[in-house]
């Protein structure tokens, strides 16, 4: 089983659906669950777990609409707005929402680490700890080391660290500059790291061998239980199935084994998204 740890799927912005203003979308036609499915299909991947972009705001319908379309497609880690006073005590019933697994935060932009650091959503780890409900975080490696401070805070909240803490528009050594700050959050059992749209910090191409030693690293620090394939599949620079095959043809030092936990089992398991 395959299963994609991260795609945005969204709608053009309308004025009955309007982006978050000033926004820009990772590509400029629309990625719908239609064009979705067909994508999983050549890829041969079975399961996705859709994250509702940034540019569409604290919104999850059409994502939710998916996975109650598709249940064993689909799953969620939705979006909440940490600043509005409804989101308190919203943790309670995130996950009845059918396919709601968790939560997305996005912490990688000048205007938006100060919430992180300023310890803005402090309330809001509490609150998913003691709810059992798992988050998605990207934050760059730099600031690796306020991530680890929630996890200590909060040892029975699941973390998720996206991307391994890259940042847009940096690429190769500059991207990985500060990655033994990153591999140090792997002390911390309740942190896993998401091996996702990696293609997109190197200027290599297909297979991206210069990507692999840091992969390696990753799988020597949290191990193939706590290590997520994902492929941001509408910012990718090749084709989907390539995102597969990267790790499932040309890691031959990932066993069989390794690969059943990073390519689906493991981000099921750690999400407590069931197997159909």
């Amino acid at each position: 089983m395959i299963v994609d740890a991260q795609v945005h799927i969204w709608r053009a912005s309308t004025p009955e659906r309007p982006w978050v203003k000033g926004a820009q979308a990772q590509r400029s036609v629309p990625l719908e669950t239609d064009e979705l499915l067909r994508e999983m299909a050549s890829a041969q991947v079975d399961r996705v777990v859709i994250v509702p972009p940034s540019w569409e705001g604290a919104r999850n319908d059409l994502a939710l609409a998916a996975a109650a379309e598709h249940p064993d497609r689909f799953a969620i880690m939705g979006r909440i707005n940490p600043d509005a006073r409804i989101s308190r005590g919203a943790m309670a019933t995130w996950r009845k929402q059918p396919g709601m697994l968790g939560l997305r935060f996005s912490f990688n932009r000048p205007e938006r680490i100060p919430t992180l650091v300023e310890g803005r959503v402090d309330w809001l780890w509490a609150e998913a700890e003691q709810n059992g409900v798992p988050v998605y975080l990207l934050v760059p490696q730099a600031l690796a080391q306020f991530v680890g401070r929630i996890a200590d805070r909060h040892p029975g909240l699941m973390i998720v660290m996206d991307h391994l803490g890259l940042i847009n528009g940096e690429y190769d050594e500059v991207a990985f500059r500060a990655f033994d700050e990153f591999l140090a959050l792997a002390r911390r059992p309740n942190i896993a790291a998401k091996v996702s749209a990696l293609p997109c910090y190197t200027k290599a191409d297909y297979p991206y061998h210069n990507l692999h030693p840091y992969i390696r690293r990753v799988y020597d620090a949290f191990g193939p239980k706590r290590m997520f394939w994902g492929s941001d599949l509408s910012r990718l620079p090749r084709s989907y199935r390539q995102a597969v095959t990267m790790f499932t043809e040309e890691m031959p030092w990932l066993s069989s084994a390794d690969l059943e936990y990073i390519m689906g089992r493991g981000v099921c398991e750690w999400l407590q998204w069931k197997a159909p």
